[in-house]
């Protein structure tokens, strides 16, 4: 089996020194390298004329967490809490979504990614789900607590997620303060949290298009993260 091309976004960030930059944590570009596959960087700042050209050339991707999604795509409510907003960004990878369906490339979507996925396919999302979903648990650990394991998730069962998984309950960790409201056009949720957040979405029929609000790449000491990017990386290897 050839090493698939896996492209993984990016964030704009400066340097102490005020320079302007991209960054990724080491842990999704970690978990794609013990699946198998290669990982490319994208730059979010990339022009979005150029994604044709891009994904012409990978074999899988990975959108990644990160800021929020500019209301304005949803649209959705404005709220206080909104933070870390990069319209260029969300530009690059509601197109990347759009077109990685349109051509079926297996596609991931992590925490933002997720989000990224449903509101590119006409989904909504709560912009604060402390304030927007009563009786809410607590779905925004801090960022040091990234491996903490924060509430559980039931797997749909059937879906092509808990297949891969293996299993129909899981613990995983939270990150998050915004999540899907309302279903994208063709996709399916797979996953809820105790609070009956939707934690997780999948096109149907599709080889491998699949959305999760948790964050895997930090949680590959479980098996079943791991099978989750080996799947990633094998069905983008049959391309």
């Amino acid at each position: 089996m050839s090493q698939p091309f896996i492209g993984i976004t990016t964030r704009q960030t400066q340097t102490p020194e005020g320079l302007q930059a991209f960054s990724l944590l080491r842990a999704y570009v970690d978990a794609i390298l013990e699946a198998g596959g290669v990982p490319v960087l994208i730059p979010a700042s990339l022009p979005v004329s150029y994604v044709p050209t891009l994904l012409e050339r990978l074999d899988g991707l990975i959108l990644s967490g990160g800021g929020d999604i500019h209301p304005q795509f949803f649209p959705g409510e404005p709220h206080p809490s909104i933070e870390g907003v990069d319209v260029e960004r969300d530009a690059l990878e509601l197109t990347l979504a759009r077109r990685a369906v349109e051509s079926q490339k297996p596609l991931l979507g992590i925490c933002r990614g997720c989000q990224v996925l449903n509101v590119a396919l006409g989904g909504t999302l709560y912009t604060h789900i402390p304030d927007q979903r009563e009786g809410s648990v607590n779905h925004s650990r801090p960022g040091t607590e990234r491996r903490a394991l924060a509430h559980a998730v039931r797997l749909q069962p059937q879906s092509l997620l808990a297949e891969i998984l293996g299993q129909e309950m899981l613990q995983v960790n939270s990150l998050h303060h915004q999540g899907i409201a309302s279903v994208g056009n063709g996709l399916r949720p797979n996953a809820w949290a105790e609070d009956g957040l939707i934690e997780g979405i999948e096109l149907p029929h599709a080889p491998f298009v699949i959305g999760v609000q948790w964050h895997p790449e930090w949680l590959t000491d479980q098996e079943a993260m791991r099978r989750l990017f080996a799947r990633l990386v094998r069905e983008a290897s049959k391309g």
